[in-house]
């Protein structure tokens, strides 16, 4: 290896910056309670209620509306969506609306719509609200209709599965999901980019607020899941003791964490399923996305928090490739926002960036709609969900809408 190179050594240091900030801040903050909610889904939403909602002879309507939707509720990124997509798609969701909710969870983002409209215009903030909606439902039905005789398949099994009856009130089920649903997404709540209003104060007060969605947390691990009390307060006052040793939210995260953990695995066997199952989604998608952290930062280098260290790939390449609004530059900003990956709200600065460098508005919006629902990790883990043949279906017709939305949006404004 040319380790002499100062341009290798730089992209070494870019892509274990990448790999060292991808663990310390999304996998604790983001990913793991991800699983959590995945692991909800797998175990107490019963199958029903995927079906009713997702399931293959679920009404289209009403699959695709809550599918394209779904991302103004979770504000996740392309990685995080993934253990929920995968539990969804195990319950039996229909192929369709299982890809629009994977494309729109992470694309539908509130906090990077607002951004977006706030530095990047109003127009470009507008577009990528109608363009992610949209392209979550045409992607959703296109790949559906391409595996119709699989999904024709899938609804004659599913008329013949004997639901089971709920184990317990659907209120309670879905007060727990939407717990941890919340602990979620205030966890991970970015800063505006104003010093004033609803969105700042949220984001100064998100681990008050983040502390008491814990104390509803605790309140259904006792009443719902009916673990043992004392259990619970234990692992109450560990994660309490060590907020109050450390000025970092991710140690108390992991205490708290660990602490769920031990006491589902020990009280009750849903319980211990739900921990399980979480440890199933666990090995199946965390070994695939590091390997694709550690190439996309590579390739692409390392962009978070103010940090720009180049990859591989010059970035002048890249800026001098996207300009006007050629279909190669909408085509190329597509390519490259599919395999770039971009952790939440990180895309809106970069394309500020890309743009006072001679960026087109087209190609801008092109990467803004392939960039945000797409990575070359998440790539790798749809891959082994649903098969080399269905991922890049999946991919070719983002790209492609990506591409044929950035010229229209091009030669408008």
């Amino acid at each position: 290896m040319p380790l002499e190179n100062l341009r290798f050594q730089e992209t070494v240091e870019a892509t274990l910056d990448l790999t060292r900030w991808y663990a310390r801040e999304h996998v604790i903050l983001c990913l793991l309670p991800a699983f959590f909610i995945a692991g909800v889904i797998s175990v107490f939403v019963s199958q029903g209620s995927v079906l009713r909602y997702f399931g293959a002879q679920a009404k289209k309507w009403m699959a695709y509306t809550v599918a394209a939707v779904s991302g103004t509720i979770l504000a996740v990124c392309s990685c995080t969506i993934l253990p929920l997509f995968s539990s969804i798609h195990q319950r039996g969701a229909g192929l369709g609306p299982a890809i629009a909710f994977l494309y729109s969870g992470p694309a539908i983002n509130i906090l990077a719509i607002i951004l977006t409209a706030n530095i990047l215009g109003f127009e470009m903030g507008l577009a990528r609200v109608i363009g992610a909606v949209l392209f979550s439902v045409v992607i959703g039905v296109t790949m559906s209709l391409i595996y119709r005789k699989e999904e024709k398949e899938k609804a004659e099994e599913q008329m013949n599965i004997k639901v089971l009856p709920e184990k317990r009130p659907l209120w309670q089920t879905a007060f727990h999901f939407f717990t941890l649903v919340f602990i979620l997404v205030l966890a991970n709540w970015g800063k505006p980019d104003t010093d004033s209003g609803v969105l700042f104060w949220m984001w100064t007060h998100k681990w008050y607020i983040t502390s008491f969605l814990g104390l509803l947390l605790v309140y259904s691990l006792i009443d719902i899941l009916k673990i043992k009390w004392w259990w619970v307060l234990t692992g109450v006052g560990a994660t309490s003791i060590s907020a109050l040793l450390t000025t970092s939210p991710m140690v108390p995260m992991v205490v708290g964490i660990a602490a769920i953990s031990i006491m589902t695995l020990l009280d009750g066997d849903d319980n211990k399923e739900w921990t399980l199952s979480i440890w199933d989604f666990t090995k199946q998608i965390m070994p695939l996305l590091a390997l694709g952290v550690l190439v996309a930062g590579f390739l692409l280098g390392s962009t978070h928090d103010g940090t720009q260290i180049a990859g591989i790939i010059p970035e002048s390449w890249i800026s001098n490739l996207v300009g006007g609004n050629s279909l190669f530059a909408n085509f190329f900003a597509s390519i490259v926002g599919a395999f770039m990956y971009f952790a939440t709200l990180t895309e809106v600065p970069i394309l500020q960036g890309l743009l006072g460098a001679g960026m087109g508005k087209g190609p801008a919006l092109a990467l803004l709609l392939a960039g945000p629902s797409l990575s070359l990790p998440t790539m790798l883990v749809i891959r082994n969900l649903i098969g080399t043949q269905k991922t890049l279906v999946y991919v070719s017709l983002v790209v492609l809408m990506a591409t044929v939305t950035g010229l229209i949006y091009g030669a408008i404004c």
